[in-house]
């Protein structure tokens, strides 16, 4: 940055000085040939034809410089046909005159006809009274104080615009270093954190940095939260398999007669129970908070024309917000309308009716059967891995529970209730709204 900031400072005090260089060397040069045409219109002024048909001057020129030899101030008048009448400070040199090239005005520019001195020329062809001749008046200059004014000017802008451009440098390199001082605070604290001094980046930053250290610290609480989840699902499955594993050793150690049934019974429940964890573990990976998107009413149609092919005596007719959209992963959602879907036509009389409803910030499911539903006091119950009401179909009871767990992890939630319509269960699956 600091880099970029002197870059651009050089470039810009360069083109900024070049500019101002060219428009004040032009208005001292403008001045200086401004002098030489006061002059000018002096000498035509007290110009006058003699009886010799020369040109004389009524009066003659008040600098003193005109009669100084090689003072660097000149003038010459020419015309054609006739011997050019030059100041006493030409001495012995003449100015050069183009008498081809017409000057009706006056005309300014540079000359190197003499040898070490170049020279700033103004003339002008002027024809006076009583002379058919068109005389050239001319007035010449030395460079050398225009040069010098203009060296002057040049050192003066080079030494402003290069400590200009220096106490911006510095000022920028002391902006940048400040501006950013904060993050260094910010990345020692990360190194804390990583380091395990901290668990958390707690210091004082300036407005425009404290949405990015909340972020970074909702980070940090998000990954605890999924390490603790982690280590949880992780110590109730070892909890889970632990019994129906000491159940199979003892029955193995006391040499049990039911020990084939007994293996095939708690391997079912074993099954359950990691297939329960592993459901959740897989929602728990693929949670991504508000990156998640899926729209509902294609996973909606897709999961019951499934269903209708494995129960073909079900009809399921769908209705709502086709435009719905919930904040939860695709896989996630087929997984839990597969859910309440499939129990929907297994458990219930053949009709389910699924509705999309959008409500405040949320979109509800609401799923309903004609079957015998579920009484009041077991709807808590039959959210409990492996809970089943009907033991006569087959199945592993880990629907609803499913449901429950995954909803709850993108923050919604699974309700039952008794449907008016079919008169058997209603479920109602609550998923946050995406935008």
């Amino acid at each position: 940055m600091i880099g970029i900031a002197a870059f651009w400072i050089v470039v810009l005090l360069a083109g900024g000085g070049f500019a101002m260089d060219r428009v004040l060397t032009r208005s001292i040069t403008a001045n200086f040939d401004s002098q030489l045409d006061y002059i000018l219109t002096a000498m035509i002024v007290q110009a006058d034809v003699g009886s010799d048909s020369e040109v004389r001057f009524t009066r003659p020129l008040a600098d003193q410089r005109f009669l100084e030899p090689y003072s660097g101030l000149y003038w010459q008048v020419s015309g054609k046909g006739h011997e050019p009448f030059p100041s006493r400070s030409l001495w012995d040199q003449t100015l050069s005159v183009d008498l081809g090239r017409p000057a009706p005005r006056v005309r300014a520019y540079d000359s190197h006809q003499f040898r070490d001195e170049p020279l700033r020329v103004v003339e002008q062809d002027v024809r006076l009274p009583g002379s058919p001749v068109r005389w050239r008046f001319q007035v010449a200059a030395s460079r050398d104080v225009l040069n010098a004014q203009v060296a002057v000017l040049r050192r003066t802008l080079i030494r402003s615009f290069a400590m200009l451009g220096l106490g911006l440098m510095v000022l920028s390199a002391l902006q940048t270093i400040y501006g950013l001082w904060p993050l260094r605070r910010v990345r020692l604290a990360i190194a804390a954190v990583r380091s395990g001094h901290d668990t958390r980046v707690d210091v004082a930053v300036p407005l425009e940095i404290r949405p990015m250290v909340e972020e970074l610290n909702d980070l940090l609480s998000f990954n605890e939260k999924q390490a603790e989840e982690a280590r949880t699902h992780a110590g109730n499955l070892a909890h889970a398999l632990k019994t129906p594993l000491t159940v199979i050793m003892n029955e193995v150690n006391a040499h049990s007669a039911t020990l084939p049934e007994t293996v095939m019974r708690e391997a079912r429940t074993m099954r359950r129970q990691v297939d329960h964890h592993l459901a959740r573990a897989r929602a728990l990976g693929r949670r991504g908070s508000a990156q998640s998107r899926a729209e509902m009413w294609p996973s909606l149609e897709a999961v019951a024309k499934a269903v209708e092919v494995l129960y073909s005596d079900a009809v399921i007719d769908l209705d709502g917000d086709r435009r719905a959209i919930a904040r939860v992963e695709r896989q996630d959602l087929d997984e839990m309308i597969g859910n309440l879907i499939e129990n929907a036509a297994k458990y219930g009389g053949g009709r389910v009716f699924a509705t999309l409803t959008r409500v405040a910030d949320a979109v509800e499911l609401l799923v309903e059967d004609d079957g015998h539903g579920i009484p009041e006091a077991e709807r808590v119950a039959i959210f409990g891995r492996g809970a089943r009401l009907d033991t006569g179909k087959p199945g592993t009871g880990l629907g609803l529970a499913i449901v429950r767990d995954v909803a709850e992890l993108y923050g919604g939630a699974v309700t039952l209730d008794e449907s008016e319509d079919l008169g058997g269960l209603l479920v109602r699956l609550t998923l946050p709204a995406a935008a």
